[in-house]
């Protein structure tokens, strides 16, 4: 921690001083984010909204552009539900807000000092200052088939923002959390030591398939100038456009991070430097060995509905020191890499985003590992093809029904991408993958519908089916990225799905009442099927309701 701190410093101190006004970012989960991307697609045309390959979104930003449509007339014909929607992306950020505020205004205040606005529980909003308080809570409880069990989800916690004198952001949320989840899940907590999305846990009342961990997240921003944003802290990045990212996901455990974002003209350049954990098998009370990261994603609206971008990233672990080389912004790493030896786990990439009728978006990412291109051509199924591919596509309002969106996505990973000859420098972070959770060798499809009929009721369909290759007993066949891909042994063989097979279909059915602004009364089914060649199945299907508040809703999706 005290080396990535240090380079905060040294970043801070090379570039300039001059601080403009600041902003937070929309919190993982939000309702906000398919509103966005809703509003996007409708504009077809190339705005600031057309960054949103990077997540988390800057709040400030995201205002600006949709206070600017709005006021061009561009939302007059949106339907009642994307009315609601927009009031609600107004009030969740009414810090950035220039309108009025009187629709915000709670009529009944709580004792006169809380909720004196319907989205913030306490609130001070002055020239200088503004600060907004919440709670944070999560009850779930439900019953799976041929568990013995109940299923629950108990989360309590509070989150806060705050901007100084539009110079300093603020950000923090604590949560405290026990969980007990499908068999499946709990099987998942066993396998990787650590609790999918979080990390750190502890067995909850002594019962071995529940867990009690903390959720712990904070940051704070500052802008070097009007263009270039800065944050540092403690908390999970997203690169992509999909339900899934080949580049850098969310779905694992938060990360200490320093992030550098540029927007100027058609461009977005994003340098991110991360402290990250190898993974570990103990649990106790040990210092736990340090590895790092380095990241650059450079995206450019190249014509006014078409926006690609250019990833690269360097993983790398060293016991006394910080490759100081991989803080160069604009350099390619794998020549830096070379540079040193070749002793790092690098990777690069490309993705796309094209909006078109007011109704589609395409996109996709290319992931490359190793790349021989001889090799591809001559020796397809040669371990050294390392890289993924993804496409989707959204299709929004749906037939003409208003609010009916549909996606569907492709993700397809050779074996033995992400992982390294060093097992320190494979692409994961805390137990958990950096990028997809199933890691790499299989091949997956993803079908989601929302539909949102009326400005409170939510319907949420997910299908999720893959294939991927297991290793069995004796071999390494490239699906656990947590191996030394020297472990393997043969060079040739290796195509999506060799091992030991495994199949799964997963499917949910969500249904949501917004009782009041960001409070949720939701209710699902899902059910789970997965099966190995080899022969072990498991069928699970569990239902369950709760209540949810400023909170993001938990997924068992893998």
């Amino acid at each position: 921690m005290q080396i990535i701190k240090n380079v905060f410093k040294f970043l801070i101190f090379i570039l300039p001083l001059k601080i403009t006004a600041q902003s937070t970012y929309i919190q993982q989960g939000s309702k906000d984010y398919h509103f966005i991307d809703r509003m996007e697609i409708k504009e077809v045309h190339n705005t600031d909204l057309n960054f949103s390959t990077l997540k988390p979104f800057n709040r400030k930003y995201i205002l600006e552009e949709a206070s600017l449509l709005d006021a061009k007339g561009n939302f007059s014909s949106l339907s009642k539900t994307d009315q609601y929607n927009l009031q609600s992306l107004y009030m969740n950020n009414n810090e950035w807000y220039s309108g009025s505020q009187t629709p915000f205004l709670s009529k009944k205040p709580v004792l006169k000092t809380f909720y004196k606005d319907k989205s913030n529980a306490f609130e001070v909003n002055t020239k200088d200052f503004f600060l907004a308080v919440n709670p944070v809570l999560h009850f779930r409880f439900g019953k799976e088939t041929d568990a013995d069990k109940n299923i629950y989800l108990n989360s309590r916690g509070i989150t806060l923002r705050a901007k100084i004198a539009n110079k300093i952001g603020f950000s923090s949320t604590i949560i405290d959390n026990q969980e007990r989840g499908p068999v499946f899940f709990q099987q998942e907590v066993n396998e990787l030591r650590a609790v999918p999305g979080v990390g750190f846990y502890k067995a909850f009342k002594n019962d071995p398939y529940a867990q009690d961990y903390f959720d712990g997240r904070g940051y704070f921003t500052f802008n070097a100038t009007k263009y270039i944003d800065f944050q540092f802290g403690f908390d999970k990045n997203f690169i992509g456009n999909g339900y899934r990212s080949l580049f850098l996901s969310d779905w694992g455990n938060s990360y200490l991070f320093a992030k550098i974002n540029t927007r100027i003209w058609k461009f977005n350049y994003q340098n991110l430097f991360m402290e990250l954990m190898p993974r570990y098998k103990d649990i106790g009370n040990n210092l736990l060995r340090k590895k790092y990261a380095a990241m650059h994603h450079l995206s450019m609206n190249v014509t006014k509905s078409l926006n690609i971008g250019l990833f690269e990233g360097v993983m790398f672990g060293r016991s006394d020191h910080f490759e100081f080389e991989y803080l160069n912004p604009v350099i390619f790493y794998r020549h830096v890499e070379g540079t040193l030896g070749s002793p790092d786990n690098a990777v690069a990439g490309l993705d796309f985003k094209l909006n078109a009728k007011k109704h589609v978006q395409l996109y996709g990412q290319l992931l490359l590992d190793e790349f021989i291109l001889s090799k591809i051509k001559n020796d397809p199924s040669n371990w050294v093809n390392k890289f993924g591919i993804q496409l989707g596509a959204k299709y929004i309002d749906a037939f003409g029904i208003n609010n009916l969106d549909l996606q569907v996505e492709m993700n397809r990973v050779r074996p033995f991408t992400y992982s390294h000859f060093d097992t320190i420098n494979n692409y994961t972070h805390y137990n958990q993958p950096l990028a997809h959770p199933l890691g790499a060798n299989f091949q997956e499809w993803i079908g989601i519908v929302k539909y949102q009929p009326f400005p409170k009721w939510n319907f949420y369909a997910r299908t999720i089916y893959y294939y991927k290759g297991v290793d069995t007993a004796n071999a390494n066949f490239g699906g656990n990225i947590f191996k030394s891909y020297l472990t393997r042994l043969t060079d040739d063989g290796f195509n999506i799905g060799s091992g030991d097979k495994a199949t799964c279909l997963n499917t949910l059915l969500n249904i949501s009442y917004e009782f009041k602004q960001n409070l949720f009364f939701e209710a699902s089914i899902q059910n789970r099927n997965y099966k190995l060649n080899s022969g072990f199945s498991n069928n699970s299907t569990s239902f369950s309701a709760g209540i949810r508040l400023n909170i993001y809703k938990r997924e068992y999706d893998f």
